[in-house]
């Protein structure tokens, strides 16, 4: 458990001290995937989906998600974000929609936790827009694909 920051040496959870830590820019990026059937997907790109505009709906959610992620999730610090961007790109490859999300700060500690909430409660979103033509929607592979700043440097997925 040593490795492990939200343990102390007892095994306990706690909010790990980052006032020692330097205040840097940081920025992640994470992305995720709504699966669904063409039709359902048909109802986004027409605009003919009952409860309206699905992706400027998500896109407003995943913003107001990254900005709660401290309300969510336990030991993530409260952080003052500076920027929340949410993509959302419909792909009939997939079929479905692809989410992107950027949050950055000028903080003590990273910002993947709300990139990854910002794209999870996009997904959730389109879901929930969409439930009554479809119900089988997957959420699918949500991850942190960018991360920079910081004392452990740059990640790339």
């Amino acid at each position: 458990m040593a490795n492990l920051t939200h343990f102390d040496g007892k095994g306990d959870a706690h909010m790990v001290d980052v006032s020692d830590k330097a205040v840097t820019s940081r920025i992640a990026t994470a992305s995720g995937a709504v699966k669904m059937l063409p039709a359902t997907l048909a109802l986004i790109t027409e605009g003919t989906a009952k409860k309206g505009d699905v992706l400027g709906v998500a896109r407003l959610a995943g913003i107001m998600g990254a900005k709660k992620c401290s309300d969510l999730i336990p030991l993530c610090h409260p952080l003052p974000i500076t920027k929340v961007a949410v993509e959302l790109t419909p792909d009939a490859t997939l079929p479905g929609v692809r989410i992107e999300a950027t949050v950055k700060t000028t903080g003590q500690t990273g910002v993947e936790m709300e990139a990854l909430t910002a794209v999870s409660t996009a997904a959730l979103t389109v879901y929930d827009m969409l439930k009554a033509a479809e119900k089988t929607m997957e959420i699918t592979a949500v991850k942190v694909t960018l991360k920079d700043g910081g004392k452990s440097g740059r990640f790339e997925a």
